[in-house]
Formats: C-alpha cells, structure tokens, sequence
C-alpha cells in the first residue's frame, strides 16, 4: 500500500514539475526575443550617434596651384617643393621651357586636425609668404550629417625683388599683399570631388590711381580617381576684375601617390606659385602654347603624436 502510494507521489511531482516547464519556457523564450530586439534597437542607436567625417576630398593639401580643403594632420610636417619649368611656346633654343625654371620651397605644419600653418619662399619676384587654414566645417555622416565641407585661409605675400627709381617713397608695406578666401568643397563618394573658392587679393600699393587695390575672383578645382593610386585634378580661377596684360590661371594635371610621396605633374598658364601671383599675375596664354609643364613634390614627416581623433567632430 505504501509503495503505491510513494508511486503516486512520485507521478503527481512529475506532472507537476512538466507543467511548470511548460510555463517557464515559453516566457523564457519571449524574454529572449526582447532582448535580441533591444540589442538590434541599440546598435541603431550607436551607429545614429556615431559621425563619420568624410576623408580625402583630395589627395594633398593644393589641388594644382591652389589650396585644397585639405589640411596637414596634427603632429605633421609637409615638405613641398614647386617647380615650374619656362613657357611651352619659348622653343627649342629654350627646349621648350626645360631650360628655365621658377620654384617655390615650403612647409606647412598641423597645429591641429582643424588648423594648418605654413610658409614658403618662391623665386618669381624673390616673394616669401605665409598663411593659416583653418577647418570650419567638416563633411560627414551620422549624428552630424553635414554635405559639404567648408575651411578659410588668409594668406599674406611680401615681394623682396629690389625697387625700380620712384618718385616717391617706397616703404615696407608697399611690398605687402593679402589673400582672403572661403574653400567649399564636397566629395561625391570614392570617385569625384569638387571644390569653389571664393577669393579676394588685396594689394598694399598698386602702380597708378586708376587701378583697384582689390581684386575678386572664384576658383573651381576637381579630381577624378583614375586608379588605386593615380588621380586627374584640374583648377581654374575667374578674375572679375584683371590687372592689365594678365589672364585668368587654368592648370590640368595627374597626383600620383607612392606611400609617403605625393608626386603632382601639370601643365599651367601660371609662373608664381602663391596665390597672390598665380590668381592676379598669370601672364600664359593657353591659346597661344603660353603654359608650363611643372611638378610638387609633397613629403610627410611626424613630428609629433597626436590621439586619433578621425570620428570627433
């Protein structure tokens, strides 16, 4: 009698302990689906609040002659050399313009990942000059979505070539010009970037009463990825108003990227190389064979490390 009792028990606790199975799994098996649906909710949530900026508008901080929208990193030094070779048009006594040259050596430096320094010394009109970029705005996607990217750059240019006799007197400040300008640019995916830049020249002194002190123009720069490595890049700038016997700067080249280098070959209508010169003084023709076969040559150095702040806006 005992022992059919014990089995009953023993049946009843079984029933029992099926039952409360069947209770739990099914809330254990909700609870799980809440839980991958709030994972899957919080992986929106970061992603939505995480900006990535958009890199490599263009491949060096100048397109051609004119800055680019890019800056120097933090910590980094960029050793440029320019050289300009002499006027297609100048012949064969001149081979063609190898015989000649005009070159620019400069060094721009990252304050930080938004401010860029630099200065050059060219040797059109023995002018040296210096300049500050400085990020505004930044392309990107994300918590900041922001389509366009957006930087200003103020450029001072002093001519050292020695005076010609004038009738009056000359002072340091005569040789002094300025170069105010507003860099839009917008990267259209892997492939194309496009760049417009307002830009203003202001001359301390120019030659006669009837000419203007300041000049306005608009520069347009693209590149085209052609390769992995190799990229078309052109530029030019349209003068509203033009000193006298000079003509609007057009240049088309290739940038060539080989690890720490950045090799650019063009061809340009524009001898100085600053942006005083280039914008206000180009005295080449394209019509007329007036261009120069040129090339930069960028170099890289770290010279000092900064944290990793590509996804800060």
């Amino acid at each position: 009698m005992m022992a059919v009792k014990s089995a009953v028990w023993r049946c009843a606790g079984t029933a029992l302990f099926m039952i409360g199975l069947m209770l739990v799994f099914p809330r254990a098996r909700a609870q799980n689906v809440d839980l991958f649906k709030m994972q899957d909710d919080q992986d929106k949530k970061e992603k939505k609040d995480k900006t990535d900026i958009t890199t490599s508008t263009f491949k060096t901080t100048r397109i051609i002659n004119g800055q680019s929208i890019e800056n120097t990193g933090a910590g980094i030094l960029d050793l440029k050399i320019s050289h300009r070779f002499g006027m297609v048009n100048s012949g064969s006594y001149n081979f063609y313009g190898l015989d000649q040259a005009t070159m620019r050596i400069g060094m721009d430096y990252g304050i930080s990942n938004r401010l860029e320094i630099g200065a050059g010394r060219s040797t059109y009109n023995k002018e040296f000059d210096g300049f500050f970029k400085y990020r505004v705005l930044r392309q990107s996607t994300g918590k900041v979505n922001m389509p366009l990217s957006l930087s200003i750059v103020s450029t001072a240019v002093a001519t050292t070539i020695k005076d010609q006799p004038e009738p009056y007197q000359v002072r340091y400040s005569d040789h002094l010009a300025y170069v105010n300008q507003v860099l839009l640019a917008r990267k259209f995916g892997d492939y194309f970037s496009l760049q417009f830049a307002p830009t203003m020249v202001h001359y301390n002194i120019v030659a006669t009463s009837g000419m203007l002190n300041d000049y306005y123009s608009v520069g347009s720069g693209f590149r085209l990825r052609l390769s992995r490595r190799v990229n078309l890049t052109g530029e030019y700038y349209y003068q509203f108003q033009r000193l006298t016997g000079y003509y609007n700067a057009a240049s088309v080249g290739f940038d060539i990227e080989t690890g720490g280098h950045v090799f650019q070959l063009f061809f340009t209508n524009s001898t100085g190389i600053n942006e005083k010169s280039f914008i206000t003084q180009t005295d080449g023709r394209w019509a007329n064979g007036g261009v120069h076969f040129g090339f930069n040559i960028s170099r890289v150095f770290t010279v000092a490390k900064h944290k990793d702040v590509t996804n800060k806006w």
